[in-house]
């Protein structure tokens, strides 16, 4: 019995051993031991007892601690590289080119006063035109991504030495996301392209000598020469003529963001001051938006979630309930330019939300402590009201900025659109013959044709002589013709084929000109504007990208050489018509249009596709469509660790 009790203590002792092997094995990535019945049990403690003299006679060569070592040595390198191949010259860790070269003046030259940049500054001997990019906005940063680095000889003229992605201001007035998340330096971008930066404003144009007047306060001014100018200088908001908007905040620059987080803390906390009378703290905490769009819907939503989620957390329950956030549309729905079931549901979130929505509102006046504004009614009469506000953002429509309006009188024959710039269907400026003036983005408005004007040529175009009417064959053949020649108006035209019998009014498989005139007004009440959107102008600024490094690589190669002569000014008109032929007119896609309402979102796809949710997922649905268009990979870091911090902690409530 004592024999047999020892023999199964030794047994369990030498299972235990190797069931503790097998564990020290697994952990430090060994081979992987397996128990199984009694007798393998045996056989393990036994090699383990072999390996373990065997161990002792032959130290190992490697610890432990230098595999993790190279493991993790291995692994930095290997996302190192995968860093750098995808982010290419982002990472500044990987850059090796050279800086740009000092920008001078040209020594012993001015031009009507002032002194000229030279602004070809390679010496690599070839020869380039000299392309110059007002602004640093979306189209403009557009083109210096997509442009051949070695086209032109690139000048950028901006006041701001930052592209800000416009979207995201809204959250960062209430700091969701960080000032410096929605900024990317614009000599990062141009640095791919060997570019040049000047911080200033352009003030006046040559168009005859081809030179920008550019001028920074407190520096003097200068001329800027070009060879190509692309106008992407953004917009103003229009005032309507209202008086009184000294005193209301506007959305357009970082500065403006964070002066209205400046002003929407120092009201808060001078509300919860014991020495401010009732009335004071409902007048501070009544938030005023003047206008119904996407940025004024969507700072409405982003100061309900900062209300809702981080200041209940921190001040009075007596404080959050005087605050009060008004959106005032003179239009009859707020979202106008999308689906009306978008703006119903918008309505709807923002009313759950005790976010009061007047539409039919017009405001009239703007004091400083107060709003005057007038609505309509059905019956057609007018009731002024006033309310008391202690903060106001002005967000409405869009008008020209003083240098576009200069632009436009020095070509008044062609630039008689109020609001913007009028180019044609490849974004050159209308008026200038040489074609080297172009716009894009809120600033230029695509000039789009009239088919009603010629509906002569075209019915007659369309039919044979040997009929009065178009046959279904001949429409076909009509709609390719069409196409090619109105481009812009390709895809509504293409439609029509498809809804011939809705406009063959007496089912004959036949279009009489009153049809035929019908399907005419029906194309041109779909060529509309585009809109004011980051989209538009970033999609204009990739095409005339592409656009311009095609253009620069036929005149390299001397493909369109051959077709110029005469005098300079005979050879630039001709320069123009045969690059218009070179190059396809511009087209756009609308991808769709996303606003943020407050832990919702919508989104309109156009042709009735709509999306609207009111969750969590559709809040980050959103999130990440704006995370994926960032300009660059350090936005993109930047943003999910402002998000995730958000998260965690809230959003910071200093006032700074």
């Amino acid at each position: 019995m004592l024999g047999a009790s020892r023999t199964t203590f030794y047994q369990t002792r030498a299972a235990g051993k190797a069931l503790l092997f097998q564990h020290s094995a697994r952990a430090a990535g060994g081979r992987s031991l397996v128990a199984g019945t009694t007798s393998t049990t045996k056989t393990m403690a036994l090699n383990h007892t072999r390996s373990m003299s065997t161990n002792r006679a032959k130290p190992a060569l490697v610890s432990p601690f230098m595999r993790r070592l190279a493991l993790w040595t291995t692994g930095t390198v290997g996302l190192a590289t995968l860093g750098y191949y995808l982010a290419g010259d982002e990472i500044e860790a990987f850059d090796r080119e050279e800086p740009p070269q000092e920008l001078r003046l040209i020594e012993g030259k001015t031009f009507k006063d002032y002194p000229i940049v030279e602004t070809s500054l390679r010496d690599d001997g070839q020869r380039r035109e000299r392309l110059v990019i007002l602004g640093s906005g979306w189209g403009a940063v557009s083109i210096l991504k997509t442009i051949d680095k070695d086209a032109y000889d690139v000048t950028v003229v901006s006041p701001n030495n930052y592209f800000i992605f416009t979207p995201l201001l809204p959250s960062v007035t209430v700091g969701t996301v960080e000032f410096r998340s929605v900024l990317e330096p614009i000599r990062r971008i141009i640095k791919r392209i060997h570019g040049s930066y000047i911080e200033a404003a352009a003030v006046d144009i040559d168009l005859d000598n081809k030179y920008v007047l550019v001028e920074k306060p407190g520096e003097g001014r200068a001329w800027v020469p070009y060879d190509r100018l692309v106008v992407g200088v953004g917009a103003q908001s229009i005032t309507h003529g209202t008086k009184g908007l000294e005193f209301c905040h506007k959305l357009k620059t970082i500065t403006d963001a964070r002066s209205m987080r400046q002003h929407i803390m120092a009201n808060f906390e001078q509300a919860a001051l014991p020495t401010t009378s009732l009335d004071e703290k409902r007048r501070l905490l009544t938030f005023v938006v003047c206008g119904g769009g996407p940025t004024g819907c969507e700072f409405a939503a982003e100061l309900y979630d900062f209300l809702s989620e981080d200041l209940k957390h921190y001040f009075p329950k007596t404080i959050q309930d005087m605050v009060r956030v008004v959106i005032v549309q003179s239009q009859d729905h707020i979202l106008n330019m999308m689906d009306s079931v978008i703006s119903e549901f918008a309505e709807s979130e923002f009313g759950r939300r005790n976010i009061t929505v007047l539409t039919n509102s017009r405001v009239q006046q703007i004091t400083e402590n107060s709003l005057i504004y007038t609505t309509k009614h059905l019956d057609g009469s007018i009731d002024e009201h006033a309310i008391p506000q202690g903060f106001v953002l002005w967000s409405t429509g869009i008008s020209l900025t003083p240098f576009t309006q200069l632009l436009c009188d020095k070509l008044p024959e062609s630039q008689r659109n109020r609001h913007a710039i009028t180019v044609d269907c490849r974004l050159r400026v209308k008026g200038v013959d040489d074609g080297s003036v172009y716009a894009l983005g809120d600033c230029a408005t695509v000039e789009y044709p009239h088919l009603l004007e010629h509906i002569n040529e075209l019915f007659t175009s369309a039919h044979s002589k040997e009929t009065t009417d178009i046959t279904r064959s001949e429409f076909s053949l009509f709609v390719q013709s069409a196409a090619k020649a109105f481009p812009s108006a390709a895809g509504h035209l293409q439609s029509l084929e498809k809804n011939f019998s809705h406009f063959d009014v007496d089912h004959n498989e036949r279009i009489c000109r009153s049809e035929f005139k019908a399907m005419l007004e029906y194309v041109d009440s779909k060529l509309t504007a585009l809109p004011a959107l980051a989209q538009v102008a970033n999609q204009e600024g990739v095409y005339l990208g592409h656009a311009l490094s095609h253009l620069a690589h036929l005149h390299q190669t001397g493909a369109l050489s051959g077709q110029m002569g005469g005098t300079d000014e005979l050879v630039a008109v001709e320069r123009s018509k045969a690059e218009e032929v070179a190059v396809q007119p511009f087209t756009y896609h609308h991808k769709g249009t996303l606003a943020y309402l407050g832990r919702a979102a919508a989104a309109d796809f156009g042709e009735g596709r709509a999306y609207r949710g009111s969750n969590l997922a559709a809040k980050y649905l959103w999130r990440s469509v704006y995370w994926s268009q960032q300009v660059s990979l350090r936005t993109r870091v930047l943003l999910m660790m402002d998000w995730f911090k958000e998260l965690l902690f809230g959003r910071d409530l200093s006032k700074f």
